[in-house]
């Protein structure tokens, strides 16, 4: 209806799939590589999960285009069935002959293992895709897990795909199905749009709708509303962005507003403006907020003062100062060495007590380059260039886990307790608490001791390997291709590798699975992070023990 006036050939947010509007997020291009590689490597499950409307269906349709024509296949769309009808339905969905006045589990189930025997003769693959899986009862699920069983001596006769909601992953979590939890292959979540995907995913769907180029229907400001709305949501991205071009058609606009977002929000989604706190509400709360907080001091102050002269004020927390202005520091080689953030008063006399750990930046930079290598330490050892075989990295973080995750010496950023700059060497962690080189010798300090001077600055140095300047991608040629292919190939016990000196797409699939498994960026690339995590499972860098031992020498040495 609106979309001629806005000079569009056909509505471009229909809910219906259609493939001519397909758009590839990187993460839904990673679960189709997930998909893809799990099916290849022959045999038992592959899971894919995802809240409502983030696309499975989508990834579903691109894996039937993709699949040889050698691949038969059988899908469920409805799984609320029995154990029974079930593996009627399969039976049906492959074609597959069967006693219709007896059914049991075992005809069913020999009729079934019959058929992929044949299919396997025939060099043909078998594949089972089962839809809102989440809907599985828990004998179904074992009976489905049973079903892997039927294998020859090389490899299972039947893939299973289990696509559903994230509910699926807590069930397969439940100690009753760890066996078919085990038999995963591949898995992946597949999560919302962020809001540059949003935007992209957006303007892909204006253009193939007809779209004049340079014409902007949707500001960013607008975006950014659609993806609070919607969290990212293409269905919901869908269903928002349809009901706000009407909106704007029946006000006669050429472009649409936020507070046509919001409106149209309230008619697709129920939610209204009264739960959300517009700024101009909240700062009005918080300076209300403040103004009753100073009232109340203000009065409790006053009444605490002393009526006389004689009278004694009330007993309050006091810094503790020294006798005298020119009392030295605790550290005085330490002190001198630090930078100043912001100029102090030179004539106070406070004195604050600094942590052992909190060291010269110029200490700190000494002991990580001779934890790190035997050769001089360079005027400048984290300059934007190799040095004696180590590049130093230098980056930001809110949590222990980016830090922990390194597996090597790091330095914190600091600060000390009076605001000055400082530093602390890091060895190693363990538990909650963290091995710290100190004045005073090696010391374990607590986690949440560090935190109280930690800025969320760190720098580390890592060992590229040779030849190495940059990420590879697919079709990228370097000897390092081969190597992490056969080292995949090792770890895999598979007897030809993903890759020679090309870098292939297979190969990026499974960089992907590896990252996924690390808990790193997904991006498929042979970048920093993926190579030094397969450098710590390779054993190519130093134990917490022996990191320890170094790091005694080290100080013991001054």
């Amino acid at each position: 209806m609106y979309h001629p006036y806005f000079g569009l050939k056909e509505s471009p947010f229909s809910i219906s799939v259609n493939p001519r509007y397909l758009f590839m997020s990187p993460r839904h291009r990673d679960a189709l590589a997930h998909l893809l590689y799990g099916v290849g490597s022959g045999g038992g499950f592959i899971l894919l999960t995802g809240e409502v409307g983030t696309g499975k269906t989508t990834i579903n349709r691109c894996l039937l285009d993709q699949l040889p024509d050698s691949t038969d296949l059988a899908i469920v769309l409805n799984p609320a069935l029995s154990a029974v009808e079930l593996l009627a339905t399969v039976c049906d969905e492959f074609e597959i002959e069967y006693p219709r006045d007896s059914l049991s589990l075992k005809r069913l189930t020999d009729a079934l293992h019959g058929f992929l025997l044949d299919n396997h003769a025939g060099g043909r693959r078998s594949v089972l895709m089962i839809d809102e899986a989440q809907h599985l009862d828990f004998d179904v699920l074992e009976q489905i897990r049973l079903l892997t069983n039927l294998e020859t001596n090389d490899e299972k006769l039947l893939q299973i795909i289990l696509i559903g909601q994230p509910e699926l992953t807590e069930k397969l979590a439940r100690p009753e199905l760890r066996q078919l939890n085990q038999r995963i292959t591949a898995r992946y979540n597949l999560q919302p749009l962020n809001r540059e995907e949003t935007e992209a995913y957006i303007q892909h769907r204006l253009h193939v709708a007809g779209l004049a180029a340079g014409r902007t229907l949707f500001p960013k400001r607008v975006v950014r509303e659609i993806h609070r709305r919607t969290q990212g949501i293409p269905r919901q991205i869908n269903l928002l962005c349809d009901r706000s071009l009407l909106g704007a058609y029946g006000r006669q606009q050429t472009h649409l507003t936020r507070r046509l977002v919001r409106s149209a929000a309230v008619e697709v989604f129920g939610v209204h403006e009264r739960g959300i706190l517009s700024r101009r509400t909240l700062a009005a709360a918080l300076t209300a907020l403040l103004a009753s907080s100073f009232f109340i001091w203000f009065v409790w102050f006053s009444e605490a003062m002393p009526s006389t002269p004689g009278d004694k004020l009330l007993d309050l927390p006091t810094f503790e100062t020294s006798d005298t202005a020119d009392t030295k520091p605790q550290d005085a080689s330490s002190a001198v060495a630090f930078t100043p953030l912001k100029n102090i008063n030179a004539n106070a006399n406070t004195s604050v007590k600094t942590p052992s750990f909190l060291i010269a930046p110029s200490q700190a930079a000494t002991w990580l380059w001779q934890l790190n290598s035997d050769a001089p330490r360079p005027a400048q050892p984290c300059a934007p260039f190799n040095v004696a075989g180590l590049r130093c990295q230098q980056d930001n973080a809110e949590v222990w886990d980016s830090v922990i995750g390194l597996n090597r010496p790091v330095v914190l950023a600091m600060q000390t307790p009076d605001k000055f700059r400082a530093e602390t060497l890091v060895v190693g962690f363990e538990a909650r608490a963290a091995w710290v080189m100190a004045d005073t010798g090696i010391e374990l300090v607590p986690l949440v001791e560090l935190a109280q001077y930690w800025l969320g600055g760190y720098r580390y140095f890592w060992k590229a390997p040779q030849g190495w300047q940059q990420p590879l991608k697919v079709d990228d040629e370097s000897a390092l291709v081969a190597q992490v292919a056969g080292w995949f190939a090792e770890l895999d016990g598979q007897s030809t590798a993903l890759a020679s000196d090309v870098f292939t797409e297979r190969l990026a699939a499974r960089i992907r699975l590896f990252q996924e498994e690390q808990n790193l960026a997904i991006n498929g690339w042979l970048d920093q992070p993926t190579l030094m995590q397969i450098a710590i499972l390779k054993g190519e860098v130093s134990t917490q023990a022996s990191l320890l031992a170094r790091a005694q020498l080290v100080w013991e040495s001054l």
